[in-house]
């Protein structure tokens, strides 16, 4: 198990650019499988989670060739078949939470897959009924081995129909969407998710030849093709980390330009930031964060506590909230922040309280922070980092903090972020992995 140092107190300067979307690309990598022509992407992250499905394709029969920097080169055409039954392939997926969205593919072009009950973060249930739920209306039969803990899903051929999600799960979406595109037939999905990353999946499968209308909406239609092709497909930056270098600026006083964010996709989030305080100037595609010496937390119109929540796309992502509430602790005001989609995502806050962070949790879903508006620092201290964003959210607290503190635990924040230490020491950070 490896760790980190931070050295806090010291400001950050210069330009630091997005890696590719984390969460694009387990959508895009699963995608691969729908065709036995070559698919090359560019802009993937070297990143844990990445890596590891890559490994997995490659276990599979995938050929998969690296062409430069974040380039690589999928060719789906001999699939083995006989490894879905494998212990070592059920493994790997019981550690790899993206694993899920390989179901949609392998059964709508092979007839068959199997899949054990993905791993991930240790943020609280997160429930498959979505992804089950709509593959089940396609057609598809579900029997789950209690001996082995897996789920075997046959279909002969997935018809298309009309469905409407209990919940706009992002990779519940993408999973059905992967299902449909070589399905028989129309399928309409209503209550979509329509996350950039679901668009970006989208963009990709019409490329290739398949025939989905209502991209960006809740509403989409898919035509069923034979076949399809090959293409190739640009991943977006990683929004997340947009939004976790934004934080991180805030909570050191620093000065930095992010470089190359593909704006237009951001939606509400840095107008999310500015609700705390932050300036935040945009610069054609790049984002200026200024100096601040302070940051006020804006109020409600009628003078009430600012609340910051998470809802499904155009809402704020849930994956930032963690971030957002290290920053509020050194703002100027109060905020409640109000995670609703995942039970245990707020329980890193202990940490940041022993810290010295002003943090009331209300429960497994709420939590108010008086911020101290810089006129008390946070200490430096030792802790573990949980999942992959309460990590980040740790590392930005280190960074703003007086003192020397330690992160164990430190592989599940490489899970989402690539070479961070180095990123981030190449503008000023402080941080040795040990």
């Amino acid at each position: 198990m490896a760790s980190f140092v931070i050295e806090g107190g010291h400001k950050l300067h210069g330009e630091i650019k997005p890696q590719g979307a984390k969460n694009e690309v387990l959508q895009i990598l699963c995608a691969t499988l729908l065709s036995s022509h070559e698919i090359t992407v560019h802009n993937i992250p070297d990143i844990l989670d990445v890596n590891n499905l890559i490994q997995l394709l490659i276990n599979m029969g995938v050929k998969v060739s690296k062409q430069g920097r974040g380039t690589y080169v999928f060719k789906a055409d001999n699939i083995d078949l006989d490894y879905l039954e494998s212990d070592g392939f059920l493994k790997k997926c019981s550690s790899l939470r993206g694993s899920v969205m390989l179901i949609g593919p392998l059964l709508t072009r092979f007839g068959r897959a199997l899949i054990s009950k993905p791993g991930g973060d240790k943020i609280g249930r997160r429930r498959l009924d979505t992804h089950f739920i709509g593959i089940q209306k396609l057609g598809a039969s579900f029997i789950y081995d209690e001996k082995r803990s897996i789920y075997r899903i046959e279909a002969e051929k997935l018809k298309g129909t009309y469905m409407l999600l209990d919940e706009a799960s992002v990779t519940g979406t993408a999973n059905i969407i992967m299902a449909t595109v070589l399905a028989k037939g129309t399928t309409t999905i209503y209550n979509a998710a329509c996350e950039p990353y679901v668009q970006q999946l989208c963009k990709m499968l019409n490329k290739m030849g398949a025939k989905i209308s209502g991209i960006a909406s809740n509403r989409l239609i898919i035509d069923g093709v034979e076949e399809l092709k090959g293409c190739t497909h640009t991943v977006l930056p990683d929004m997340i980390e947009v939004g976790s270098f934004i934080g991180m600026a805030a909570m050191t006083g620093s000065e930095i330009t992010i470089k190359d964010v593909a704006f237009d996709e951001l939606g509400i989030i840095p107008d999310s930031f500015r609700r705390l305080g932050i300036t935040i100037e945009q610069r054609g595609d790049d984002l200026y964060i200024p100096e601040q010496d302070h940051y006020e937390i804006e109020s409600f119109i009628d003078g009430s506590i600012m609340t910051i929540a998470d809802a499904p796309w155009p809402g704020l992502t849930p994956d930032l909230l963690s971030v957002m509430l290290v920053v509020a602790t050194q703002a100027k005001g109060s905020v409640l922040i109000h995670q609703k989609m995942f039970e245990s995502r707020l329980f890193f806050v202990d940490k940041l309280i022993d810290m010295g962070a002003q943090i009331i949790l209300c429960d497994p879903h709420r939590a108010v922070v008086i911020g101290h508006d810089r006129n008390l620092q946070l200490r430096g201290g030792t802790m573990t980092s949980p999942d992959i964003r309460a990590g980040i959210a740790l590392l930005i607290a280190a960074l703003s903090a007086d003192g020397v503190s330690t992160i164990h635990n430190i592989e599940q924040i490489d899970r989402g972020y690539q070479n961070i230490e180095q990123r981030l020491n190449n503008i000023g950070a402080h941080i040795t992995r040990i």
